[in-house]
């Protein structure tokens, strides 16, 4: 199933409109950036609190992931994610303006001071690869298109039901969207899932 939009993406019940808009923003400190990661990731908040947890742009849309036993960093990776849904695909581009699919996951481990390498196959040699069984939201996924022999394409995974991977990313004919590895091409192109940092 491809998701083209925020509306449509609450209807699927992968997101849900918040009653009231939280914006929270982190402490800055200076400590190195995975120290910084442990500290946020240390203690997952209770359920009930999470219908509250938006991006820490305050300019950000109202839309959040409904989820449980997740992390605080991958809820707000998700989101802010999410928040591009919509966004046109721009060879190259890595703003709200326009968006490949490396720049789209750039862009958004940036807002939260993770540098990631700028391109979806260098990415794919960052952390651990995954058994099917390990993959959790948050975790970067890769495929292999139009018959390349190297990753040359890469998203966000957002939702794991059972052996389908649903994952935010900008593809090249429809932009920003959510799609799902059920899909003929991205089942057949598939190739690995990396989880960046172990804290995930």
């Amino acid at each position: 199933m491809i998701i083209t939009s925020k509306s449509v993406a609450e209807k699927q019940g992968i997101y849900k409109k918040p009653e009231k808009t939280v914006v929270v923003k982190p402490e800055k400190k200076k400590k190195k950036v995975v120290e910084k990661v442990e500290l946020i990731t240390a203690e997952i908040p209770p359920k009930k609190e999470l219908k509250n947890r938006l991006s820490t742009d305050e300019n950000s849309g109202d839309f959040i992931i409904n989820t449980s036993n997740t992390s605080y960093l991958v809820e707000q990776l998700i989101n802010a994610a999410s928040e591009n849904l919509g966004a046109r695909y721009r060879s190259g581009g890595s703003n709200p303006e326009g968006f490949d699919c490396s720049g789209l996951m750039f862009f958004t481990f940036r807002k939260f001071d993770i540098v990631l390498p700028r391109s979806s196959n260098e990415m794919s040699n960052l952390g651990t690869v995954l058994n099917p069984n390990e993959i959790r939201k948050g975790d970067l996924i890769f495929f292999k298109t139009n018959g390349r022999k190297i990753i040359n394409h890469v998203g966000m995974v957002v939702e794991v039901i059972d052996d389908e991977i649903k994952f935010i990313h900008s593809a090249t004919s429809k932009g920003v969207i959510i799609s799902s590895t059920k899909e003929p091409y991205y089942k057949r192109t598939f190739t690995q899932v990396n989880r960046v940092y172990s804290s995930f």
